[in-house]
């Protein structure tokens, strides 16, 4: 057989994970395909991470009856990612991403109908139960960021990463904007107007996940290492398996760092806000007006954010998120109660001073991280990432009933500062 005839052939059968690896123009075609699959994936996983947000603080406020455990459904759902996130990333790291992530997100759809079941029922030992279950969903809707990096260059890494995030924002938007129209369909079938928003959750959680199950193969991060096996192979300069050195491991350190801290400033004023503004008169719309807008500026500057990171730096970027989140901190401290356009700043800037800080750590940490060992090392950041968001749910209740809303947003505000000495000591340590 000829080689142009022999060359047909091959285009003509499916490519074997063996093929990418000999082949660029293969892995780039699978790159944006993989992309295009995650994307899709992302915008109900999107819906179904905003319900939580939303309403979750209003929902035990109205089942406990007292303010200061607001912040627990944050919390335990915070905490229920943490332990989801170790799981899906050992789970992607040992079957691929395939598996990981759709496990995952069809876990947070079991949690969010339980959370349903418990509302109706009004039962609190199977709200907290399910709050933890349903974690599984916002874990994964996280860690899938990571699937659009696997068969990214160093240089395309964080635009790739920003294009999974912002593809969240079309269905993170929709969910906090339909509270009221889903409300008045849960009244309408004997369920509580509060648990209206996590059918929704339940929903886009389990698409999210067929749409990965079905459709993401073959397993970028299997790609990945059958990439890594053949340039080996050839002889190419690349590091061994499963060390990092050691700027890689100050790294990992950094990336970390940066986005536990903004997690934590993040989710303390986020969950508070609702109950915050419930008090001074504002409507379950205009609550949920905000939070879409926060959960907006969360996810859709990132196609921007990913290009900066890569152009002017992962460290710059540090810096810029510490800036925004204090600027947040202060405006949401400052306010009057009863003004809409400035809480509308406050939460804008909380966002993206996160979009900054996430976008920026999870760069860091792809990075630092061999294929061997990358979905596990980045399931087990994620779990850090998940315990300091639970904290900050968790205080944030307690601080303000003992203290007011206005002293959490500061005190977030001079937590985001810790970033720029992060940034100045990695830089001493690297001269």
């Amino acid at each position: 057989m000829s080689e142009p005839v022999l060359q047909q052939a091959v285009n003509r059968r499916r490519p074997t994970i063996q093929d990418y690896g000999d082949s660029p123009e293969l892995v780039s075609k699978l790159r944006r395909r993989t992309l295009m699959i995650v994307v899709l994936s992302q915008i109900f996983g999107g819906a179904g991470l905003a319900a939580g947000i939303t309403v979750g603080a209003l929902l035990a406020q109205d089942m406990l009856g007292t303010d200061s455990y607001a912040g627990l459904p944050t919390a335990l759902f915070t905490l229920g990612s943490a332990a989801s996130a170790l799981l899906v990333g050992r789970l992607s790291q040992r079957l691929g991403r395939r598996i990981g992530l759709s496990v995952g997100f069809m876990t947070g759809c079991l949690g969010a109908l339980g959370i349903v079941l418990a509302a109706v029922i009004d039962n609190l030992p199977l709200l907290f139960v399910s709050l933890l279950v349903y974690g599984a969903g916002t874990a994964t809707n996280l860690l899938a960021r990571y699937a659009g990096a696997d068969l990214a260059k160093p240089t395309e890494r964080a635009r790739d990463i920003s294009v999974i995030m912002v593809s969240t924002t079309f269905g993170a938007v929709a969910g906090p904007n339909l509270v009221d129209t889903m409300g008045r369909f849960a009244e309408s079938i004997d369920v509580p107007a509060l648990a209206g928003p996590f059918l929704l959750a339940a929903t886009a959680f389990g698409l999210a996940g067929l749409v990965l199950f079905v459709l993401l193969r073959p397993d970028p991060i299997k790609v990945a290492l059958a990439i890594m096996e053949a340039q080996r192979t050839r002889g190419t300069s690349i590091r061994e398996e499963g060390t990092i050195s050691t700027a890689d491991k100050r790294g990992v350190v950094v990336g970390t760092t940066v986005m536990v801290l903004t997690q934590i400033v993040m989710v303390a004023i986020m969950t508070m806000t609702p109950v915050h503004m419930k008090h001074h008169g504002h409507s379950l719309g205009e609550v949920g007006l905000v939070i879409s807008i926060h959960v907006c500026a969360m996810f859709l500057p990132s196609l921007a954010t990913g290009v900066l990171v890569d152009k002017i730096g992962r460290k710059a970027m540090t810096y810029a998120a510490g800036v925004t989140l204090l600027s947040a901190g202060i405006v949401a401290a400052s306010v009057p109660a009863d003004s809409m356009p400035l809480l509308i700043l406050a939460l804008a800037l909380l966002g993206l001073g996160w979009n900054f800080g996430l976008i920026s750590g999870t760069a860091q940490i792809v990075d630092a991280t061999t294929v061997e060992t990358r979905a596990k090392t980045q399931g087990a950041i994620d779990v850090l990432i998940a315990i300091s968001g639970a904290s900050g749910g968790l205080m944030s209740g307690v601080i303000v009933d003992h203290t007011s809303y206005a002293a959490l947003s500061l005190g977030g505000s001079l937590l985001s500062l810790l970033l720029i000495p992060v940034v100045l000591w990695t830089r001493s340590r690297s001269r």
